[in-house]
């Protein structure tokens, strides 16, 4: 498939998903739940095999595969919980460049601190952001913009 192609697909599926926004979600949400499921079953059959050599590494891929599998069915069956989950990391994301930009702004001197204000900006939109992902309906509306984004940047790449 072309790049043209590639584009315009991308193009039309921002479009749809815009429209639609919450089928858009729901398609993602199904998708990142199989990819996370089988994402868990590998981990818990690596953690079965990896119990030979190193029991603690084998323990902790078992818990994470099992988590995983949680996770993946919850977004198959719940796609409101994978914008939950979603708004919850970008959330902590924000919250975790907050706190740097004010270590930044305190403990600098000089123009190095406009890094830390910087991202202390960049902390509250995602702080905004964890805020709106976690509403199924502004998710999908950012997924469709993406992928009209996204599409129009391919579509304007030169070769």
């Amino acid at each position: 498939m072309g790049k043209n192609t590639t584009a315009i697909l991308l193009i039309i599926l921002g479009l749809i998903v815009l429209a639609l926004p919450l089928l858009g979600l729901i398609t993602i949400s199904v998708l990142t739940g199989f990819a996370v499921a089988i994402l868990g079953i590998g981990l818990i059959i690596f953690g079965y095999r990896d119990m030979k050599t190193s029991s603690a590494l084998g323990i902790l891929e078992i818990i994470l595969g099992i988590i995983a599998l949680i996770l993946g069915l919850g977004f198959i069956i719940n796609p409101v919980l994978f914008s939950f989950v979603a708004g919850l990391l970008i959330y902590i994301a924000g919250l975790f460049l907050v706190i740097t930009g004010l270590v930044g702004i305190f403990a600098m001197k000089g123009e190095t601190r406009w890094n830390g204000v910087i991202t202390l900006v960049i902390g509250l939109i995602y702080l905004l952001l964890g805020y709106l992902v976690s509403n199924p309906f502004y998710l999908g509306i950012l997924i469709g913009i993406w992928l009209l984004l996204v599409g129009i940047m391919v579509l304007l790449q030169k070769e």
